[in-house]
């Protein structure tokens, strides 16, 4: 009897369906596995490419983690007993986007990933830690096993990121803006080895047994953490937790009453990055110097796909 996988995704570049493909390849050789691959779709979707208002518009709903309505999964797949599901996602607003949200919000997640052990495949610019633990938290809540991280990030430091990614979310091209700058998102190199995760990913869906599949990740460079950046992401959260609130309370996506308060948040967004991001940085260096060992084990931490249980 084949071992079935279960992959839920969603997708606006096709970037992480290609992640996705590379990673499983080791899985989709091997005739006694199948595969089957869900793209979550809104049932009003996200523009790609991005205008700056819908952009901006997001901000609020993703970062509080408010659903909006997708499409009804086929009750084919709701009615598999599944080996292993494995959940592609990417970072809006230092959490998870929106689409993404909804569907582990739903009683469709809750029906496929209770008591199931489930990977994690996390595709972004940089800061995704926090995100993170907002889907452990969720997948705590609906008794799913997570039992593998993968994160596949864009290499280049903060600020060219930062212009790369505008560039692609805006234009929809992933290519070299201005000729000088790095191609954005995760780099070609890394989306073709990430083949080799699918290795251990395989051998453990045989065996049944996820106890070490982590470990085995980590060791062949699954998670990266810039702890300057978790820190960063922290303070943001916080911050972003403010501002979203605020526009919220001025109405829902579309309202002309947030649009000056869209406008206000943009305008804070770049002091933050390009003013207060390095400040923070330089924060950190001076501050977190005498705390190494407390450095050293939060990394661990945020490596592992341990989720400490809100007391």
């Amino acid at each position: 009897m084949k071992q079935k996988v279960l992959i839920i995704y969603y997708t606006q570049t096709g970037q992480q369906r290609e992640i996705l493909d590379r990673l499983l390849s080791p899985l989709a050789a091997d005739a006694a596995v199948e595969l089957t691959f869900h793209q979550i779709k809104p049932v009003v979707d996200y523009p790609f490419p991005w205008d700056g208002h819908s952009f901006f518009d997001a901000f609020p709903e993703s970062f509080l983690q408010l659903p909006c309505e997708i499409e009804p999964i086929d009750n084919e797949i709701l009615q598999q007993d599944y080996d292993l599901i494995i959940l592609g996602y990417q970072v809006w607003y230092l959490s998870p986007s929106i689409p993404f949200n909804s569907f582990l919000k739903s009683e469709a997640a809750r029906r496929l990933l209770h008591g199931k052990p489930v990977i994690t495949v996390i595709n972004c610019r940089n800061m995704w830690v926090m995100a993170q633990e907002k889907v452990k938290r969720l997948l705590y809540s609906i008794g799913a096993n997570h039992v593998g991280n993968i994160a596949r990030v864009d290499r280049h430091l903060n600020h060219v990121s930062v212009i790369t990614i505008v560039h692609w979310m805006m234009n929809g091209r992933k290519d070299a803006y201005l000729g000088i700058f790095p191609k954005p998102g995760v780099s070609d190199k890394d989306i073709a080895e990430s083949d080799r995760f699918g290795v251990p990913i395989l051998a453990h869906l045989k065996r049944g047994d996820y106890s070490t599949l982590q470990d085995e990740l980590l060791e062949q460079g699954a998670v990266m953490i810039r702890p300057v950046l978790v820190f960063t992401d922290k303070r943001a959260n916080t911050l972003f937790a403010k501002w979203a609130k605020l526009i919220r309370s001025k109405g829902l996506p579309g309202a002309d009453a947030r649009k000056p308060w869209l406008k206000a948040f943009n305008y804070y967004l770049l002091f933050a990055i390009w003013v207060l991001a390095p400040i923070v940085s330089l924060l950190f260096l001076i501050l977190h110097l005498p705390f190494l060992s407390f450095i050293r084990k939060e990394t661990r931490y945020y490596k592992s796909v341990y989720f400490k249980i809100p007391r």
